[in-house]
């Protein structure tokens, strides 16, 4: 069973219009990262139930409706609720989640002008247009925010490396290599042991893994390599094929990783 047919299933509206459908097929086909397209199927799928509702036909919706999806984003009660500690928790999405829920339509009206069938594309995108004042920056639909990254203080930090002495050397040397290289997630969690060069302290994150498909090689600290001694001299005890440093290595036990 494709991806693709399995996305359809888990948001059947996608099914129920033929431009959609064919416009997910292409995004798989084009090699896009699975998560990626998750989040392309969620966008435009949670898109076209509020074209339903208010039985528009989404080929041709213009940006009043638009809008409406965006009213929509903006208010919905959030999904753990009084549980988030924010300064704009309670109601709607985050600005971020907001553009990212965008990007799929737009990229689908774009398809749309392509093939023929629109002349616009009623979400737009910023623009920058040489001569223009204020620097010639054109505001997109939704402005985006830029907000400061969340600073753990001292005390929690201490907390996190509390929690992290109780967990297995795997646990605590993926740890310490987010922390030094400042690894995404999904760089982290494909790093492979032929990935990494302890003589020099270093580890090559593959172009494939990444967000910009540009591989780099980055540096971590001497503690850090002392807890990768650790990790790999545990590993060689169990198997000496190479393979995801994020996976359980054969034969291990839930405690051994």
């Amino acid at each position: 069973m494709s991806g693709t047919t399995l996305r359809m299933e888990k948001w059947p509206v996608l099914g129920r219009h033929e431009q959609a459908a064919a416009w997910l097929t292409i995004w798989t086909d084009l090699g896009r990262a699975p998560r990626t397209i998750d989040a392309y199927a969620r966008g435009l799928a949670e898109y076209l139930l509020m074209c339903e509702r208010e039985a528009v036909d989404p080929v041709t919706a213009n940006r009043a409706h638009i809008a409406v999806y965006v009213r929509e984003l903006t208010s919905r009660p959030h999904r753990r609720g009084t549980n988030v500690v924010s300064i704009d928790s309670g109601t709607g999405l985050a600005n971020a989640t907001i553009q990212q829920r965008l990007v799929p339509v737009r990229l689908f009206y774009d398809l749309l002008m392509e093939e023929g069938l629109r002349e616009s594309n009623p979400v737009g995108r910023g623009r920058y247009t040489p001569g223009r004042q204020r620097s010639g920056h054109q505001r997109g639909l939704v402005p985006r925010l830029a907000k400061l990254p969340w600073i753990p203080s001292e005390q929690q930090w201490l907390g996190i490396l509390q929690v992290a002495l109780e967990e297995p050397v795997r646990n605590r040397v993926m740890l310490a290599l987010a922390y030094d290289a400042a690894l995404r997630r999904e760089e982290l969690c494909s790093l492979r042991t032929d990935d990494l060069d302890p003589a020099h302290r270093t580890l090559r994150v593959r172009a494939e893994t990444t967000k910009n498909r540009l591989e780099r090689v980055v540096p971590y600290s001497a503690s850090t390599g002392v807890l990768m001694s650790a990790y790999l001299a545990h590993r060689a005890t169990v198997s000496r094929a190479r393979g995801r440093c994020s996976c359980r290595s054969p034969g291990a036990t839930t405690g051994s990783r």
